[in-house]
């Protein structure tokens, strides 16, 4: 009884029992197992380098990363719970929590943008575009926090605008 059930059984069947079936399924497993690809980055030069005993690089410690890095982050984004619910709560007339709230999603923000670069953008085989999506991370992170600045001291704040829109 067990066997009836078996996946591979009821294709078999399936495939025998309609001829149109069998047409339109293998048209479309060809067309899911297509090899065509299209990447944004090219693979780069596929190279190794050293030996198979060779051992793995063991970078040079440092307290910005790693463990306490990790820390960091994590710290930043269960905080970011309390931050965004505090600036409603005390009055949009507090300028305190507006620019505590501003810095922590921007802060937040350059981080997780950070950590897809350094994850999809490879270092080995492509270091002059990592360093020009760093550069324009950084430049973005700053226009954006000059930006926040300037919209926090000169018109409403963040808090007082997202209680506009959420009224409007």
């Amino acid at each position: 009884m067990a066997s009836i059930v078996r996946p591979s059984l009821l294709r078999q069947t399936a495939l025998a029992a309609k001829p149109a079936f069998r047409n339109s399924a293998l048209r479309a497993s060809a067309f899911h197992t297509s090899t065509r690809r299209s990447a944004f980055i090219s693979p780069g030069p596929q190279r190794i380098e050293g030996t198979v005993n060779d051992p793995a690089p063991v970078p040079p410690p440092s307290a910005a990363h790693g463990s306490y890095h990790w820390t960091f982050e994590r710290l930043l984004a269960a905080g970011l719970v309390p931050l965004s619910v505090a600036p409603f709560a005390a009055g949009s007339l507090n300028p305190t929590t507006d620019a505590i709230l501003c810095s922590a999603v921007l802060l937040h923000s350059h981080i997780g943008f950070q950590s897809v670069i350094i994850d999809y953008i490879p270092q080995k085989s492509h270091p002059g575009l990592r360093k020009l999506f760093m550069w324009g991370l950084n430049l973005a992170t700053l226009t954006v926090g000059v930006g926040l600045y300037e919209f926090e001291t000169n018109d409403v704040g963040v808090t007082e605008a997202i209680k506009k829109l959420w009224k409007a």
